[in-house]
Protein backbone atom coordinates (compact mmCIF):
# COMPACT_ATOMS: atom_id res chain seq x y z
CA UNK A 1 0.00 0.00 0.00
CA UNK A 2 1.47 3.33 -0.88
CA UNK A 3 2.56 5.77 2.33
CA UNK A 4 0.02 8.07 1.05
CA UNK A 5 -3.07 5.83 1.56
CA UNK A 6 -5.35 7.60 3.85
CA UNK A 7 -6.64 4.17 4.73
CA UNK A 8 -3.18 3.08 6.66
CA UNK A 9 -0.34 5.90 5.90
CA UNK A 10 3.01 5.11 6.38
CA UNK A 11 4.79 6.26 9.89
CA UNK A 12 8.27 6.11 10.43
CA UNK A 13 9.96 6.87 13.71
CA UNK A 14 13.56 6.59 14.86
CA UNK A 15 15.66 6.77 18.04
CA UNK A 16 19.09 7.57 18.60
CA UNK A 17 20.77 4.61 20.75
CA UNK A 18 21.40 4.99 24.02
CA UNK A 19 21.93 2.07 25.05
CA UNK A 20 19.29 0.03 27.42
CA UNK A 21 16.30 1.98 28.16
CA UNK A 22 14.15 2.85 31.00
CA UNK A 23 10.74 3.63 31.83
CA UNK A 24 11.21 7.06 30.56
CA UNK A 25 11.35 5.58 27.20
CA UNK A 26 9.06 3.34 27.35
CA UNK A 27 5.80 5.47 28.59
CA UNK A 28 7.52 8.39 26.57
CA UNK A 29 7.45 6.01 23.02
CA UNK A 30 7.45 2.19 22.95
CA UNK A 31 4.01 1.91 24.01
CA UNK A 32 2.89 4.46 21.22
CA UNK A 33 5.56 2.74 19.20
CA UNK A 34 3.34 -1.11 20.09
CA UNK A 35 -0.36 0.66 19.41
CA UNK A 36 0.78 2.53 16.15
CA UNK A 37 1.81 -0.78 14.43
CA UNK A 38 -1.61 -2.10 14.62
CA UNK A 39 -2.63 0.41 12.84
CA UNK A 40 -0.18 1.83 9.97
CA UNK A 41 2.52 0.91 8.02
CA UNK A 42 5.25 1.45 10.49
CA UNK A 43 8.81 1.47 9.58
CA UNK A 44 10.84 2.42 12.92
CA UNK A 45 14.62 2.77 12.50
CA UNK A 46 17.70 2.73 15.32
CA UNK A 47 19.18 6.24 14.43
CA UNK A 48 22.79 5.47 14.56
CA UNK A 49 23.70 8.12 12.14
CA UNK A 50 22.38 10.80 14.45
CA UNK A 51 24.12 9.90 17.05
CA UNK A 52 27.65 10.86 15.67
CA UNK A 53 25.92 14.10 15.48
CA UNK A 54 26.79 14.43 19.20
CA UNK A 55 28.95 11.40 19.56
CA UNK A 56 31.31 11.51 17.07
CA UNK A 57 33.96 11.33 19.29
CA UNK A 58 33.35 8.34 21.56
CA UNK A 59 31.21 6.31 18.64
CA UNK A 60 32.48 3.43 19.62
CA UNK A 61 29.78 2.67 21.67
CA UNK A 62 27.25 3.23 19.75
CA UNK A 63 26.92 -0.18 18.05
CA UNK A 64 26.43 -1.82 21.66
CA UNK A 65 24.10 0.51 22.55
CA UNK A 66 22.00 0.25 19.12
CA UNK A 67 21.65 -3.83 20.02
CA UNK A 68 20.81 -3.42 23.55
CA UNK A 69 18.37 -1.03 22.22
CA UNK A 70 17.01 -3.15 19.59
CA UNK A 71 16.27 -6.15 22.58
CA UNK A 72 14.42 -3.55 24.80
CA UNK A 73 12.42 -2.40 21.64
CA UNK A 74 11.28 -6.21 21.13
CA UNK A 75 11.26 -7.08 24.82
CA UNK A 76 8.47 -3.89 25.00
CA UNK A 77 6.51 -5.66 22.13
CA UNK A 78 7.37 -3.73 19.09
CA UNK A 79 6.35 -7.19 16.52
CA UNK A 80 8.80 -7.50 13.38
CA UNK A 81 5.55 -9.27 12.18
CA UNK A 82 3.66 -5.45 12.01
CA UNK A 83 6.61 -3.12 11.40
CA UNK A 84 9.70 -3.08 9.35
CA UNK A 85 12.58 -2.62 12.32
CA UNK A 86 16.46 -1.63 10.82
CA UNK A 87 19.32 0.50 11.52
CA UNK A 88 19.71 3.59 9.65
CA UNK A 89 23.54 2.98 8.92
CA UNK A 90 22.42 -0.01 6.94
CA UNK A 91 20.54 1.69 4.31
CA UNK A 92 22.66 3.76 2.53
CA UNK A 93 20.33 5.62 0.44
CA UNK A 94 19.63 7.68 3.76
CA UNK A 95 23.10 9.44 2.76
CA UNK A 96 21.97 9.76 -0.80
CA UNK A 97 19.11 11.59 -0.45
CA UNK A 98 20.52 13.63 2.62
CA UNK A 99 23.77 14.85 0.21
CA UNK A 100 21.27 15.97 -2.65
CA UNK A 101 18.27 17.32 -0.28
CA UNK A 102 21.28 19.53 0.75
CA UNK A 103 22.13 20.93 -2.53
CA UNK A 104 18.65 22.59 -2.97
CA UNK A 105 17.99 23.41 1.37
CA UNK A 106 18.53 27.00 2.17
CA UNK A 107 20.95 27.42 5.01
CA UNK A 108 18.51 29.36 6.99
CA UNK A 109 16.05 26.85 7.02
CA UNK A 110 18.34 24.61 9.32
CA UNK A 111 19.97 27.78 11.43
CA UNK A 112 16.03 28.71 12.15
CA UNK A 113 15.08 25.24 13.55
CA UNK A 114 14.60 25.71 17.28
CA UNK A 115 16.65 22.47 18.71
CA UNK A 116 19.58 23.68 16.82
CA UNK A 117 20.57 26.65 19.18
CA UNK A 118 19.26 24.89 22.42
CA UNK A 119 20.88 21.74 22.16
CA UNK A 120 24.23 24.01 21.57
CA UNK A 121 23.36 25.74 24.90
CA UNK A 122 22.68 22.29 26.43
CA UNK A 123 25.64 20.56 24.89
CA UNK A 124 28.27 23.33 26.17
CA UNK A 125 30.83 20.91 26.84
CA UNK A 126 30.89 19.18 23.32
CA UNK A 127 32.56 20.92 20.27
CA UNK A 128 29.27 21.03 18.20
CA UNK A 129 30.33 23.60 15.38
CA UNK A 130 29.87 20.44 12.77
CA UNK A 131 28.52 20.45 9.28
CA UNK A 132 27.19 17.13 10.35
CA UNK A 133 25.62 18.67 13.89
CA UNK A 134 24.20 21.95 11.77
CA UNK A 135 22.76 19.14 8.85
CA UNK A 136 21.27 16.88 11.30
CA UNK A 137 17.39 18.21 10.76
CA UNK A 138 17.80 17.77 6.79
CA UNK A 139 19.02 13.82 7.95
CA UNK A 140 16.27 13.35 9.53
CA UNK A 141 14.08 14.74 6.64
CA UNK A 142 15.99 12.28 4.36
CA UNK A 143 15.20 9.64 6.73
CA UNK A 144 11.53 10.99 6.34
CA UNK A 145 11.59 10.80 2.38
CA UNK A 146 13.32 7.60 1.81
CA UNK A 147 10.15 6.11 2.87
CA UNK A 148 7.59 8.95 1.39
CA UNK A 149 5.96 8.74 4.95
CA UNK A 150 2.76 9.54 5.40
CA UNK A 151 2.92 10.18 9.59
CA UNK A 152 5.36 11.33 12.01
CA UNK A 153 4.85 10.79 15.74
CA UNK A 154 6.37 13.85 17.43
CA UNK A 155 5.72 15.90 20.65
CA UNK A 156 5.27 19.74 20.42
CA UNK A 157 8.79 20.63 20.58
CA UNK A 158 9.78 18.92 16.85
CA UNK A 159 7.07 19.92 14.89
CA UNK A 160 9.45 22.07 13.61
CA UNK A 161 11.68 19.52 12.30
CA UNK A 162 8.28 17.98 10.52
CA UNK A 163 7.59 21.52 9.04
CA UNK A 164 10.82 21.45 7.67
CA UNK A 165 10.68 17.87 5.65
CA UNK A 166 7.52 19.42 4.76
CA UNK A 167 9.40 22.26 3.20
CA UNK A 168 11.77 20.57 1.71
CA UNK A 169 9.82 18.56 -0.31
CA UNK A 170 7.81 21.24 -1.56
CA UNK A 171 10.82 22.49 -2.76
CA UNK A 172 12.08 19.16 -4.58
CA UNK A 173 8.87 18.55 -5.83
CA UNK A 174 8.53 22.43 -7.41
CA UNK A 175 12.28 22.22 -9.13
CA UNK A 176 12.33 18.25 -9.86
CA UNK A 177 8.24 17.35 -10.42
CA UNK A 178 7.84 19.31 -13.85
CA UNK A 179 8.37 16.49 -16.21
CA UNK A 180 8.13 18.07 -19.84
CA UNK A 181 5.48 15.18 -21.25
CA UNK A 182 3.81 15.14 -17.24
CA UNK A 183 0.08 16.05 -18.66
CA UNK A 184 0.31 13.28 -21.25
CA UNK A 185 1.63 11.07 -18.42
CA UNK A 186 -1.17 11.67 -16.08
CA UNK A 187 -3.56 11.47 -18.63
CA UNK A 188 -1.97 7.82 -19.73
CA UNK A 189 -2.00 6.97 -16.14
CA UNK A 190 -6.04 8.14 -15.68
CA UNK A 191 -7.17 6.02 -18.86
CA UNK A 192 -5.64 2.80 -17.04
CA UNK A 193 -7.83 3.08 -14.26
CA UNK A 194 -11.00 2.52 -16.57
CA UNK A 195 -13.89 4.70 -18.12
CA UNK A 196 -15.87 4.75 -14.87
CA UNK A 197 -13.33 5.42 -12.25
CA UNK A 198 -11.01 7.87 -14.97
CA UNK A 199 -14.48 9.87 -15.39
CA UNK A 200 -15.02 10.50 -11.48
CA UNK A 201 -11.37 11.18 -11.12
CA UNK A 202 -11.60 14.25 -13.36
CA UNK A 203 -15.15 15.33 -12.17
CA UNK A 204 -13.18 15.75 -8.70
CA UNK A 205 -9.85 17.27 -9.90
CA UNK A 206 -12.24 19.45 -12.17
CA UNK A 207 -13.91 20.40 -8.78
CA UNK A 208 -11.02 21.23 -6.78
CA UNK A 209 -9.10 23.40 -9.51
CA UNK A 210 -12.14 25.55 -10.66
CA UNK A 211 -14.09 25.48 -6.89
CA UNK A 212 -10.99 24.61 -4.29
CA UNK A 213 -13.09 21.85 -2.90
CA UNK A 214 -10.67 20.28 -0.58
CA UNK A 215 -12.98 17.14 0.14
CA UNK A 216 -12.47 15.85 -3.66
CA UNK A 217 -9.44 15.92 -3.30
CA UNK A 218 -9.76 14.15 -0.42
CA UNK A 219 -11.80 11.70 -1.80
CA UNK A 220 -9.71 11.92 -5.35
CA UNK A 221 -6.76 10.49 -3.20
CA UNK A 222 -8.96 7.31 -1.59
CA UNK A 223 -10.07 6.44 -4.90
CA UNK A 224 -6.21 6.49 -6.57
CA UNK A 225 -5.45 4.02 -3.38
CA UNK A 226 -7.94 1.72 -4.69
CA UNK A 227 -6.60 1.56 -8.25
CA UNK A 228 -4.76 -1.74 -8.88
CA UNK A 229 -4.01 -1.13 -12.64
CA UNK A 230 -1.25 1.74 -12.09
CA UNK A 231 2.31 2.10 -10.72
CA UNK A 232 3.36 3.94 -7.89
CA UNK A 233 5.10 6.60 -9.81
CA UNK A 234 1.62 6.71 -11.69
CA UNK A 235 -0.32 7.26 -8.63
CA UNK A 236 2.16 10.01 -7.19
CA UNK A 237 1.92 11.46 -10.80
CA UNK A 238 -1.82 11.44 -10.51
CA UNK A 239 -1.61 12.86 -6.75
CA UNK A 240 -0.43 16.10 -8.27
CA UNK A 241 -2.25 16.04 -11.65
CA UNK A 242 -4.73 16.60 -8.72
CA UNK A 243 -3.10 19.88 -7.55
CA UNK A 244 -1.95 21.36 -10.80
CA UNK A 245 1.16 20.25 -13.06
CA UNK A 246 3.86 18.74 -11.23
CA UNK A 247 4.55 15.59 -10.18
CA UNK A 248 4.91 14.74 -6.30
CA UNK A 249 7.73 12.83 -5.96
CA UNK A 250 8.49 13.11 -2.24
CA UNK A 251 4.91 13.65 -0.35
CA UNK A 252 4.91 16.29 2.51
CA UNK A 253 4.53 14.33 5.36
CA UNK A 254 2.43 15.16 8.18
CA UNK A 255 2.94 15.26 12.03
CA UNK A 256 1.58 12.73 14.22
CA UNK A 257 0.96 14.36 17.69
CA UNK A 258 1.80 11.94 20.64
CA UNK A 259 0.54 12.54 24.40
CA UNK A 260 3.11 10.47 25.66
CA UNK A 261 2.35 10.63 29.77
CA UNK A 262 5.79 12.64 31.46
CA UNK A 263 7.98 9.53 33.49
CA UNK A 264 9.14 11.14 36.49
CA UNK A 265 12.29 10.39 37.52
CA UNK A 266 13.28 9.16 41.14
CA UNK A 267 13.98 12.77 42.24
CA UNK A 268 10.80 14.02 40.71
CA UNK A 269 12.94 15.39 37.11
CA UNK A 270 12.37 14.03 33.62
CA UNK A 271 13.48 10.67 34.23
CA UNK A 272 16.99 10.55 32.26
CA UNK A 273 20.37 9.02 32.42
CA UNK A 274 22.05 11.96 32.32
CA UNK A 275 20.22 12.54 36.18
CA UNK A 276 20.56 9.17 37.25
CA UNK A 277 17.42 9.54 38.20
CA UNK A 278 16.21 6.51 36.31
CA UNK A 279 14.86 2.89 36.51
CA UNK A 280 15.79 0.51 33.61
CA UNK A 281 13.53 -1.92 32.04
CA UNK A 282 16.08 -4.88 32.67
CA UNK A 283 17.03 -3.97 36.01
CA UNK A 284 16.93 -6.70 38.99
CA UNK A 285 13.36 -6.17 40.56
CA UNK A 286 15.41 -6.21 44.13
CA UNK A 287 17.74 -3.02 42.89
CA UNK A 288 14.45 -1.22 41.36
CA UNK A 289 12.54 -1.96 44.73
CA UNK A 290 15.44 -0.40 46.53
CA UNK A 291 15.47 2.53 44.24
CA UNK A 292 11.45 3.35 44.83
CA UNK A 293 11.63 2.54 48.67
CA UNK A 294 14.59 5.59 49.03
CA UNK A 295 12.95 7.84 46.90
CA UNK A 296 12.67 11.57 48.13
CA UNK A 297 9.64 12.43 49.42
CA UNK A 298 7.84 15.66 50.71
CA UNK A 299 10.34 17.31 52.49
CA UNK A 300 7.67 18.54 55.01
CA UNK A 301 7.55 15.13 56.24
CA UNK A 302 10.36 14.78 58.84
CA UNK A 303 8.52 12.90 61.19
CA UNK A 304 6.08 9.75 60.45
CA UNK A 305 3.54 11.75 62.35
CA UNK A 306 4.19 15.23 60.05
CA UNK A 307 1.29 15.55 57.34
CA UNK A 308 2.12 16.24 53.74
CA UNK A 309 1.24 17.53 50.89
CA UNK A 310 0.82 14.86 47.68
CA UNK A 311 1.53 17.41 45.29
CA UNK A 312 4.79 18.55 46.30
CA UNK A 313 6.14 14.60 46.41
CA UNK A 314 7.95 13.16 43.79
CA UNK A 315 6.14 9.85 44.71
CA UNK A 316 2.78 11.64 43.82
CA UNK A 317 3.56 11.33 39.96
CA UNK A 318 4.44 7.81 39.78
CA UNK A 319 1.05 7.02 41.80
CA UNK A 320 -0.58 8.91 38.79
CA UNK A 321 0.83 6.15 36.41
CA UNK A 322 0.77 3.17 38.50
CA UNK A 323 -2.24 3.30 40.45
CA UNK A 324 -6.12 3.08 40.66
CA UNK A 325 -8.18 6.25 41.78
CA UNK A 326 -9.23 4.58 45.00
CA UNK A 327 -5.77 4.28 45.70
CA UNK A 328 -4.97 7.85 44.98
CA UNK A 329 -7.64 8.89 46.93
CA UNK A 330 -5.97 7.01 49.64
CA UNK A 331 -2.64 8.95 49.47
CA UNK A 332 -4.54 12.06 49.43
CA UNK A 333 -6.24 11.65 52.30
CA UNK A 334 -3.27 9.83 54.42
CA UNK A 335 -0.60 12.09 53.58
CA UNK A 336 -2.39 15.16 54.68
CA UNK A 337 -3.52 13.84 57.93
CA UNK A 338 -0.55 11.64 58.39
CA UNK A 339 -2.36 8.31 58.45
CA UNK A 340 0.23 6.59 56.36
CA UNK A 341 3.67 7.04 56.24
CA UNK A 342 5.73 7.56 53.32
CA UNK A 343 7.07 3.79 53.25
CA UNK A 344 3.19 2.43 52.79
CA UNK A 345 2.83 5.15 50.45
CA UNK A 346 5.07 4.37 47.92
CA UNK A 347 4.14 0.09 48.46
CA UNK A 348 1.33 0.54 45.42
CA UNK A 349 3.87 2.38 43.24
CA UNK A 350 6.73 -0.69 43.95
CA UNK A 351 3.90 -3.68 43.29
CA UNK A 352 3.06 -1.49 39.74
CA UNK A 353 6.28 -1.05 38.57
CA UNK A 354 7.36 -4.59 39.47
CA UNK A 355 4.12 -6.19 37.72
CA UNK A 356 5.15 -3.63 34.63
CA UNK A 357 8.48 -4.66 34.25
CA UNK A 358 8.03 -8.42 35.28
CA UNK A 359 7.29 -9.82 31.35
CA UNK A 360 9.33 -7.31 29.72
CA UNK A 361 12.35 -8.49 31.81
CA UNK A 362 11.16 -12.23 30.68
CA UNK A 363 11.02 -11.58 27.03
CA UNK A 364 14.07 -9.56 26.90
CA UNK A 365 16.32 -12.61 28.46
CA UNK A 366 14.32 -15.01 25.88
CA UNK A 367 16.19 -12.21 23.12
CA UNK A 368 19.25 -12.26 25.19
CA UNK A 369 19.62 -15.69 24.74
CA UNK A 370 19.05 -15.62 20.72
CA UNK A 371 21.40 -13.09 19.42
CA UNK A 372 20.83 -15.01 16.07
CA UNK A 373 17.26 -14.36 15.94
CA UNK A 374 17.44 -10.66 16.97
CA UNK A 375 20.27 -10.41 14.33
CA UNK A 376 17.42 -11.94 11.48
CA UNK A 377 14.77 -9.53 12.94
CA UNK A 378 17.00 -6.72 11.87
CA UNK A 379 18.93 -7.97 9.06
CA UNK A 380 15.13 -8.51 7.64
CA UNK A 381 13.89 -5.08 8.82
CA UNK A 382 16.67 -3.11 6.81
CA UNK A 383 15.70 -5.47 3.56
CA UNK A 384 12.19 -4.59 3.40
CA UNK A 385 13.67 -0.87 4.16
CA UNK A 386 16.35 -0.55 1.51
CA UNK A 387 13.89 -1.91 -1.20
CA UNK A 388 11.60 0.96 -0.48
CA UNK A 389 14.04 3.36 -0.25
CA UNK A 390 15.73 2.48 -3.48
CA UNK A 391 12.06 2.89 -5.38
CA UNK A 392 12.29 6.44 -3.73
CA UNK A 393 15.59 6.97 -4.86
CA UNK A 394 15.11 5.53 -8.85
CA UNK A 395 12.28 8.05 -8.65
CA UNK A 396 14.57 10.83 -6.93
CA UNK A 397 17.48 10.15 -9.41
CA UNK A 398 15.15 10.32 -12.82
CA UNK A 399 13.71 13.56 -11.56
CA UNK A 400 17.17 15.50 -10.91
CA UNK A 401 18.48 13.75 -14.51
CA UNK A 402 21.09 12.02 -12.68
CA UNK A 403 19.89 8.60 -14.39
CA UNK A 404 22.91 7.37 -17.15
CA UNK A 405 21.33 6.26 -20.11
CA UNK A 406 21.74 2.34 -20.58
Amino acid sequence: MSPNSTQNPRVLSGMRPTGRLHLGHYHGVLKNWVRLQHEYDCFFFVADWHALTTEYEHPRGIAESSWEMAIDWLAAGVNPNAATLFVQSRIIEHAELNLLLSMITPLGWLERVPTFKDQQEQLREKDLATHGFLGYPLLQSADILIYRAGLVPVGEDQVAHVELTREVARRFNHLYGREPDFEERAEAAVKKMGKKNAKLYHQLRKRHQEEGDEEAVETARALLETQQNITLADRERLFGYLEGGTKIILPEPEPLLTEAPRMPGLDGRKMSKSYGNFIGLREDPQEVEKKLRTMPTDPARVRRNDPGEPENCPVWPLHQLYSEESTREWVQEGCRSAGIGCVECKQPVIDGVLAELAPLRERAEGFESDPDLVRKIIHDGCEAARDAARDTMEEVRHAMGLTWRQ
